[in-house]
């Protein structure tokens, strides 16, 4: 299985991740990742902090003369702002005893971790929370994601994504939708791909800004290439659509996630829920040809071939300049809450850390269906799966059956 764990605070010295399950021959360098770790920390409605970091990768480990070895691959990015923070976030003990920091947070913001964190794990300082409940650590899940969707890129598999709605502004969504998605997607400032949604959510970011308020939206991100099987149905943590659920909604202030039609599905009759099957369809998909993609690529847990598809909602960020009421946690008065340096919107970047989900989800699934130590093993029983399809579908289409 293809797995992943990050490490550190926002402030911290750097971030760390350690990524599991990657086969041994797969051609990796460090622009592979810091391709999107750059397109992780653009977008309009972002804050001073993208203005100090340029996000880099180092690889400690997993990786010799350009390719995977098989062994856990550790990756590194410097936190340039560290030179700014080391008395703040100094791991060691203060000499006199006293461990005060300064920029100390009690007053917690509502819709933050601050609050329960502080409960949870009886803190009297909140910073010992918001540090690594920030949004700052999915640079780690970005460069980890990068690695899977090289991993992925090898087997046709193309992951991009665009922003459809940003606080009260919806996009008109072309279709069919450009390709490769994000070459288009990128060329906007808030990676929408239309031109006057673009126009009208700058505005809407600029009048946020003005107002000391801040704004969420929706993504949508598509894969397509991903060949019919992977997931299953016959156990609830192997379902696909289960699983990426999970992994989208763990990113920070994420609040809803849906495949193809999502909550619209409900609110229809079957006859025009699901998608129709016919033959002639590609080899990714068996031979099985759709009418269309209401499921979003997904049915019974399992990749129909079908490009998915999936949305995520984020909520405003929580930092506002215009600070809501609060509680003190050292006083116990009534506050404003305190206002750390902060995006009026991220959502351009929500994007691209869903995107890397996905990927991780996709290989990880990949990885389970085709198994191998090696890219070429991977590649061999892809290859065979294929054979298996087609062999399958022409057996079926001559009338010979099974």
């Amino acid at each position: 299985m293809i797995r992943f764990t990050t490490a550190g605070e926002s402030h911290g010295k750097a971030l760390v991740a350690i990524l599991e399950g990657v086969p041994a021959g797969l051609s990796l360098v460090t622009d592979d990742v810091n391709r999107d770790l750059k397109r992780r920390m653009q977008g309009y409605g972002r804050g001073s902090r993208m203005k100090i970091e340029s996000d880099a990768v180092e690889f400690i480990s997993g990786v010799r003369a350009g390719e995977t070895l098989g062994s856990p691959i550790a990756l590194h990015i410097a936190n340039k702002d560290w030179a700014n923070w080391v008395d703040v976030m100094d791991p060691a003990p203060n000499p006199d005893g006293d461990n005060t920091r300064r920029r100390r947070l009690t007053r917690p913001r509502p819709g933050h971790a601050d609050m329960v964190g502080v409960l949870k794990y009886d803190r009297a300082d909140a910073r010992d929370i918001l540090e690594r409940a920030s949004a700052r650590e999915t640079a780690a899940r970005v460069a980890c994601g990068a690695v899977c969707r090289k991993l992925l890129s090898e087997f046709g598999v193309e992951i991009g994504s665009h922003v459809v709605e940003l606080g009260s502004v919806k996009a008109e969504v072309p279709d069919p939708l450009p390709t490769p998605l994000n070459d288009a997607a990128d060329q906007s400032d808030t990676r929408c791909l239309d031109p006057n949604a673009t126009e009208s959510m700058k505005k809407e970011i600029d009048a946020a800004k003005k107002d000391g308020d801040t704004l969420g939206g929706i993504v949508e991100v598509i894969a397509r290439g991903v060949i019919v099987g992977l997931g299953s149905h016959v156990s609830w943590d192997r379902k696909l659509d289960g699983r990426l659920a999970g992994a989208l909604m763990s990113i920070p202030a994420a609040k809803g996630v849906e495949i193809g039609l999502g909550f619209a599905v409900a609110r229809r009759r079957g006859s025009e829920a699901h998608d129709e099957i016919g033959w002639d369809g590609p080899a990714i998909t068996g031979g099985v040809l759709r009418s269309s993609n209401r499921a979003g690529g997904v049915e019974g847990g399992i990749t129909t071939g079908q490009p998915l598809v999936i949305r995520v909602a984020k909520k405003p960020i929580s930092t506002l300049m215009r600070p809501l009421d609060t509680v003190n946690i050292e006083t116990g008065e009534t506050a404003k809450a305190q206002s750390e340096r902060s995006d009026v919107t991220a959502v351009p970047a929500i994007g691209v850390i869903a995107e890397a989900m996905v990927a991780l989800v996709l290989a990880d699934a990949l990885v389970e269906k085709l198994g191998g130590d090696t890219l070429q093993d991977l590649r061999n029983a892809h290859d065979a799966y294929v054979e298996r399809l087609q062999r399958r579908w022409d057996e079926l289409r001559s009338g010979g059956g099974r």
